[in-house]
């Protein structure tokens, strides 16, 4: 089975075929990418290189862990997957410790406190 593997702390002249070459003395290398920042390309400093065989993928992460690559001590490990929050969004002001604004930060005139209650009554409402 796949394992995936992170690999932080690179230079940021290391390419993919660079990652793909080191990781396949181990084992195959299914895939190797090199994130980069989507506005400037550049890299940003990690990657994930993906092994066929989980095996291989541990002799990797043992061998290669706090090894020098491009002048920098990559740190190897398992990668664990993102928390994912199902694209939730909070609505709101998130300042809420900036003054008594409310939550919509919108304090009508001659109201202590414009808050959820009041958003229900009619005269409030957007």
């Amino acid at each position: 089975m796949a394992q995936k593997i992170y690999v932080g702390n690179m230079n940021y002249a290391t390419t993919e075929e660079t990652l793909k070459n080191l990781f396949s003395q181990y084992g195959e290398v299914v895939s190797a990418t090199v994130i980069k920042d989507k506005f400037t390309e550049q890299s940003k400093g990690f990657g994930f290189v993906e092994m066929a065989d989980g095996e291989a993928a541990n002799t990797a992460i043992a061998t290669l862990n706090g090894k020098e690559l491009d002048g920098r001590r990559i740190r190897v490990n398992v990668a664990e997957e993102k928390p994912r929050n199902g694209g939730f969004r909070p609505r709101g002001n998130f300042n809420r410790d900036r003054g008594n604004r409310g939550e919509g930060g919108y304090r009508p005139r001659g109201e202590r406190n414009f808050n959820r209650e009041d958003r229900n009554r009619d005269d409030y409402r957007y």
